[in-house]
């Protein structure tokens, strides 16, 4: 199956172009040369729900780890049936696109959103990054369409 749809700002990338970024993710946190920035306070926050806030979420699922450990071994874990979608940020275009996913804790469903700059694949150089600016709880409850490679 080849999917690559656009709408607006967002998209569904073909399940081989998922693999890839996939691959590259996991290879960057197993070289250790990367670094992760979790936003945990953002301003919508203050709007929220807080049980649909990165704090919130990170604090019920791993009360008793180190967050960034944690989150690492959450994105390694990622899958390509977990995909939702990837959003170009229309704000900083000349940043990589951030890809959704979309994972079941405890029966909770939980909305993933992660940017990735890796300078150097190659070296993993420490001049890499993740950006994870969603890990909380979903607004919405998951449906089976919103995950285009997901085996039913």
């Amino acid at each position: 199956m080849k999917i690559n749809q656009r709408s607006g700002n967002k998209r569904k990338e073909s399940k081989i172009e998922v693999q890839t970024f996939l691959e590259r993710l996991k290879y960057a946190i197993s070289s250790g040369n990367v670094t992760l920035n979790l936003i945990k306070d953002r301003k919508i926050d203050y709007e929220r729900n807080k049980k649909n806030t990165n704090r919130y979420t990170i604090g019920q699922l791993f009360p008793d780890e180190d967050e960034i450990e944690a989150i690492k071994r959450e994105l390694v874990l990622l899958t390509v049936e977990e995909y939702i979608e990837t959003v170009k940020d229309e704000r900083f275009s000349n940043r990589s696109d951030m890809r959704v996913f979309g994972r079941k804790y405890s029966g909770n469903d939980v909305y993933i959103k992660i940017r990735v700059e890796l300078i150097s694949i190659a070296h993993a150089s420490g001049d890499s990054f993740i950006m994870v600016m969603s890990f909380h709880y979903s607004h919405w409850d998951f449906k089976e369409r919103d995950f285009p490679y997901r085996k039913v």
